[in-house]
């Protein structure tokens, strides 16, 4: 099974390059994050008629989440929002059941200009989705967190880490919150599969970047336990963000035996 995430950066302006990317990959589930689209203005019709069902939750400004399944595969959302923000006004987490597997799609606050407000609202999201993640890894059914976590986590994951250090994505405290969340016992899926490599997911658009693979690696994987023996691949589709009028993000993709 072929679980995938992308920051589409605009669903609807960027449409041909998701209904292309989902006609080449072909993920089985595809989780998509920065929708910029209320959730009437979301292009269920055209993602459908690729093959796809889907849930969302959309917001009029800049985010917006989804997860899509194929059709084969009963696609059940079953809840969004984190505790202390159940009404998830900036649309930045959704959950739902797919083949027996709780897929969460997420998307973290980027924090900047930081410090500032923006900064702080950024930790507390984060210290919303520790407490989420330890009742969710204690299911018994498999969990997956996945989306755009704006975080870095190491130096290893970034092309220069000295060009980011004035940037929330990479401070010490979003750092830090990720590291709790893997000592709950979640998996960075990349890190398991490629533990020493610089592997990236984001390019901006300024000063060529992705031709320099000037990146850093923010969107991320983490399984539950469920999946110690299950995971077979975790790559990046790292082409698509060379195509024309595309995210400055590129999909990542797991794919995962079944039981």
């Amino acid at each position: 099974m072929k679980i995938a995430t992308y920051n589409v950066n605009g669903v609807n302006g960027r449409l041909p390059v998701l209904l292309r990317w989902l006609s080449e990959s072909q993920p089985d589930v595809a989780c998509l994050q920065e929708l910029k689209a209320p959730s009437e203005k979301f292009p269920e019709q055209a993602i459908f008629e690729a093959g796809y069902a889907a849930v969302w939750h959309g917001q009029k400004s800049w985010n917006g989440v989804a997860i899509l399944a194929k059709k084969k595969y009963a696609l059940t959302e079953v809840g969004r929002g984190l505790p202390g923000d159940p009404e998830d006004e900036q649309s930045r987490y959704i959950q739902a059941k797919v083949n027996g597997i709780l897929i969460v799609c997420l998307y973290l606050p980027n924090g900047n200009p930081a410090p500032g407000p923006k900064f702080d609202y950024k930790m507390e999201w984060f210290k919303r989705l520790n407490t989420k993640a330890k009742s969710l890894i204690k299911l018994k059914t498999p969990v997956i967190l996945t989306g755009d976590y704006n975080v870095v986590p190491t130096e290893l994951d970034a092309y220069k880490p000295e060009r980011w250090v004035n940037d929330a994505v990479f401070f010490p405290e979003p750092r830090a919150a990720y590291r709790r969340l893997l000592k709950q016992g979640w998996v960075d899926a990349i890190r398991q599969l490629h533990p020493d490599e610089k592997i990236f997911t984001y390019w901006d658009y300024f000063r060529n970047a992705f031709n320099r693979d000037a990146g850093i690696r923010m969107d991320h994987f983490l399984l539950s336990p469920h999946f110690k023996d299950r995971l077979k691949c975790a790559e990046v589709d790292r082409h698509v963000r060379g195509w024309e009028k595309t995210s400055d993000h590129a999909p990542v993709w797991i794919e995962i035996s079944e039981k």
